[in-house]
């Protein structure tokens, strides 16, 4: 990760009932290191948590975590001129001990290096009984045949996105998404507001009131989605968080479905409009069903998110 420019130094005094505790941050062109210090051993060492890793090593005083900004499951995200990887510091507690169990966010941030747009989110996850799935979703230029070299949009304007999967020795599969929603913060949990584009396991709801649309698709294993700028936060950073799914191609049902709905014609399954029945649940609740192959159907689900991008009025 060597086109990282030099980062910012975070330093922190953490309070949480432990007067005695600091914490010390490190970034370095990929990788950072972490130390926990509590002069009074109040907090037990091996509890502590970065993200998904455990301590690289600890002692009653210092826990001391040396890791690289691709594990950990840490969070990239672009604002303004700044590139930050986000995480947290968890503590866990145990049943016996007086110190509550805490969370601490913990940021590198760096110059976001010239010409390099963050648009790109590669969430890897081991599926059940099949090999390591890679899924990606990027916003994309107008033909989709590059990513968008701007993260501003016109209001009424068209914004690509494609959803992809890679799979290495797996049969082919369907890439699909479940559920989408425009909020003003990369972080779900927090969101007070939220715009709902695709939900009800594929229904592009959006495009009941506006040009939103999926494209056909040019392979099962991507799924292009032209969506029209929304009022929503306008003129705020917004962030689009999916849910993504890789299903067997001929394993549609009603919850592992593309559609979207057209003009004077209805709801309209992207893949096969002969059988466009399956999204006759988009009005109403499309109920899940006993999981079928490949795998176990909710083992091929990730989670990504777009942004920010931002949306402007031209006429104001």
């Amino acid at each position: 990760m060597a086109f990282f420019w030099p980062c910012v130094l975070l330093l922190w005094l953490v309070a949480v009932g432990l007067a005695a505790a600091d914490m010390k941050l490190d970034c370095g062109p990929g990788y950072l290191t972490l130390v926990w210090t509590d002069s009074r051993s109040q907090a037990d060492p091996s509890l502590f948590r970065l993200g998904s890793c455990f301590p690289t090593s600890f002692t009653p005083r210092d826990v001391v975590f040396n890791v690289e900004l691709d594990d950990c499951n840490f969070r990239r995200l672009v604002s303004g001129n700044e590139l930050n990887y986000t995480n947290d510091l968890l503590y866990t507690s145990s049943p016996d001990s007086y110190v509550l169990p805490f969370t601490l966010p913990v940021v590198c941030s760096y110059q976001r290096p010239k010409n390099w747009y963050p648009m790109r989110y590669d969430p890897v996850f081991s599926t059940y009984g099949v090999e390591e799935l890679v899924f990606h979703i990027n916003l994309m230029n107008d033909d989709f045949s590059g990513p968008a070299v701007s993260t501003t949009f016109p209001l009424g304007s068209m914004i690509p996105i494609m959803a992809s999967v890679e799979q290495v020795t797996h049969q082919p599969l369907l890439v699909l998404l479940e559920e989408c929603v425009a909020t003003t913060t990369p972080d779900l949990q927090i969101a007070a507001d939220m715009y709902t584009i695709i939900t009800n396991k594929g229904c592009l709801v959006d495009s009941e009131g506006s040009r939103s649309k999926f494209e056909e698709r040019r392979d099962v294993s991507e799924l292009r989605l032209l969506l029209q700028a929304f009022r929503f936060g306008l003129s705020q950073e917004v962030y689009i968080h999916c849910t993504m799914a890789a299903w067997d191609p001929n394993g549609l049902d009603n919850t592992k479905k593309a559609c979207h709905y057209v003009k004077d014609h209805g709801w309209e399954l992207l893949d096969n409009p002969v059988y466009s029945s399956l999204c006759d649940c988009c009005d109403s609740t499309c109920k899940a069903r006993k999981a079928r192959s490949p795998g176990a159907g909710n083992g091929l689900v990730q989670k990504a998110v777009i942004g920010p991008l931002t949306i402007i009025d031209l006429a104001s």
